[in-house]
């Protein structure tokens, strides 16, 4: 990589509670910046961002690639989880992610999507009618924003009821393969992973002879056609029913979050419920979970002017994209009227997340019915928010009362 850029010496990507306001500063400094701690660049700025996740001369970064700072035991001792994560879409290579992409798009149509409504309803209603059993309030995050989505995609899978709570379990350890880990929890995510693929086999194997309207039988058809494999079936479901409702479940309670941290759009979106759409992209511009997404440069390319080489990393800063003021007026503002909201919250390009319209319904539906039912809803203590670095960070509790 080449040309000129700033250099970023004390910034801890890893560590910093909050790095929007550092970002903005760079951003309006230098659209590219070098990170020495992590060997790699920083790209920020909305049109830099975008034009970079539509570069075809880069790939989204494999969740692995920081296995190599383990030793040489350990990334033995990890080699199947390796193997597994190198067949994920978005991970292994462009034509592997674009089968999958193209499959899953059969699926994620938005008639398919939008008849997910009155389930999506029900499910909310029932969730909410349990929190209110037990008391004046809730956990949002235990007993609304996950439960939510972890369900619905479970239904997608056709996963019986009494197995969900092992996917709770199983997308816990999962996740820590996107954070900063070492070997011991990296093993104990490997041991999920495994578990999860072995049980995804038994699904499988019925809906080879047993078929049915859902997504794991649709995979049983391609795997006839020659389309996929089973190995990257079972892997890529995995990834599915972890990343299936983490990205609901994340927009769900930072965007309850923000509402309550913003009185006044609360109150707005009490008065006008029309607006219930226009708040949730605010909600994914504002607040979004996603601080950086990762790229991987594959062929030689310039970004800003400055050269990339092949094997150079890139850290895409999405956060600070959504805040640009060149883009979005008075970015700092959360306005749940505000137009033209052209965020890149979900991606863009080749990996655009082809879950965002379930998202969307999904988010839509429960705000609707929550605000509805509880007009009063108000903090029942401080949220915890825990960093998931350097890509995110996500809300693992918020206590509200009725």
């Amino acid at each position: 990589m080449g040309n000129q850029s700033a250099t970023l010496p004390s910034y801890d990507l890893l560590g910093a509670p909050d790095p929007l306001e550092y970002l903005l500063e760079i951003s309006a400094e230098a659209p590219v910046s070098r990170l020495p701690a992590l060997g790699a660049y920083l790209v920020t700025g909305y049109d830099h961002v975008l034009a970079a996740m539509k570069n075809p001369a880069l790939r989204a970064a494999n969740a692995t690639q920081g296995f190599e700072r383990l030793s040489a035991a350990d990334q033995e001792a990890l080699r199947p989880l390796r193997m597994s994560i190198d067949m994920w879409m978005g991970h292994t290579t462009a034509e592997g992610h674009h089968r999958f992409q193209q499959l899953l798009k059969r699926y994620f149509t938005p008639a398919t999507v939008n008849g997910l409504r009155p389930r999506v309803r029900e499910l909310t209603g029932e969730l909410l009618d349990a929190a209110h059993s037990t008391g004046g309030g809730m956990d949002v995050v235990r007993e609304l924003a996950y439960p939510l989505p972890a369900n619905i995609i479970a239904d997608m899978f056709g996963m019986p009821a009494e197995d969900r709570e092992r996917l709770r379990v199983w997308s816990r350890q999962i996740g820590v393969v996107f954070r900063n880990a070492g070997a011991a929890q990296l093993a104990v995510s490997q041991d999920s992973v495994l578990e999860m693929q072995d049980y995804l086999r038994g699904i499988l194997a019925d809906r080879r002879t047993h078929p049915r309207d859902d997504l794991i039988s649709m995979f049983a058809a391609a795997e006839r056609d020659g389309v996929v494999t089973e190995d990257e079936i079972v892997a890529n479901c995995v990834l599915l029913l972890f990343a299936g409702h983490e990205t609901t479940a994340n927009l769900i309670a930072g965007g309850l979050n923000l509402l309550l941290d913003n009185q006044d759009q609360l109150a707005l979106l009490l008065d006008r419920p029309e607006l219930t759409r226009s708040a949730i992209e605010e909600m994914l511009r504002h607040g979004g979970p996603v601080i950086t997404v990762v790229r991987e440069v594959i062929d030689p390319t310039t970004i800003a002017g400055h050269d990339m080489a092949p094997g150079g990393h890139l850290f895409l800063a999405v956060y600070s994209a959504n805040h640009d003021p060149a883009v979005f007026p008075d970015p700092l503002r959360f306005d749940i009227t505000r137009k033209n909201n052209r965020h890149v919250a979900f991606g863009m390009g080749a990996y655009y997340c082809l879950g965002a319209a379930l998202a969307r319904v999904e988010s839509d539906e429960c705000f609707r019915l929550l605000l509805a039912r509880y007009p009063g809803i108000r903090r029942a203590g401080e949220p915890e928010v825990t960093p998931v670095r350097p890509v995110g960070h996500q809300l693992t509790a918020l206590p509200v009362a009725f």
